[in-house]
């Protein structure tokens, strides 16, 4: 079975990589360098995906710096830096980016009817998260009548399936889901704040620090 993973080169993006390999799926890879701020991440997905044995890893460049309106794309609103948990829990941040995972699905729901795949994975999580809007049940949802209406693929009753294992889960449970299936760690990339370094004070950070600890593990990612 052939599966498209949308890979940012995260904990989440990274783990569901690895739990497609479990599914026994054949994994093409799909990062995007859409000029965020934390373009660092692409490396941590090339090198994620290496690891994993994937079959192809794709790049798709496009520029959402045009009309900003997001903390990662636009250098003139600052960083959350410093929140707790429950903070972060109170609004859609400014660290989300318009319609960024409806852009994303889309290109993986053309690479996956361009090479004929059953899947595309995707490491969304309403969960321990900063309550971006494309994250949650109903937005999947909506989206999988999306990819059986607007395909060739799903107009002949073979619609490509979205799979988010993550969805339902806590960033602990992730982490621990991650373990099972021999994640790297040590690839992978969170940060939001661009550096080389994680700075472990913006939300991203914060929120994966926070489940390594609750696990009593320590993150193998150095940190400023």
């Amino acid at each position: 079975m052939k599966a498209v993973i949308l890979l940012s080169g995260g904990l989440d993006s990274s783990t569901i990589l690895y739990q497609a390999k479990a599914d026994s799926c054949d994994c093409y890879s799909i990062s995007f360098d859409y000029q965020q701020r934390h373009r660092r991440e692409l490396h941590s997905a090339f090198l994620v995906g290496q690891k994993a044995g994937v079959v192809e890893h794709q790049v798709v460049n496009f520029d959402l710096r045009l009309w900003g309106g997001s903390a990662l794309t636009d250098d003139s609103i600052d960083l959350p830096q410093e929140r707790s948990l429950n903070e972060m829990s109170q609004n859609i941040p400014v660290t989300y980016v318009p319609a960024r995972n409806t852009i994303f699905l889309s290109f993986a729901l053309a690479y996956a009817e361009a090479i004929a795949a059953q899947r595309v994975y995707i490491g969304v999580n309403a969960l321990d998260y900063s309550g971006y809007p494309d994250c949650r049940p109903d937005y999947i949802q909506a989206m999988q009548e999306v990819f059986r209406l607007g395909t060739k693929q799903g107009r002949e009753g073979q619609p490509i399936e979205i799979i988010a294992p993550l969805i339902n889960l806590k960033k602990t449970e992730i982490i621990q889901l991650g373990n099972k299936l021999g994640v790297p760690w040590d690839l992978t990339w969170s940060c939001y704040a661009g550096a080389d370094v994680a700075c472990g004070v913006c939300d991203s950070c914060r929120l994966r620090l926070a489940a390594f600890a609750e696990l009593g593990l320590e993150d193998p990612v150095p940190y400023a």
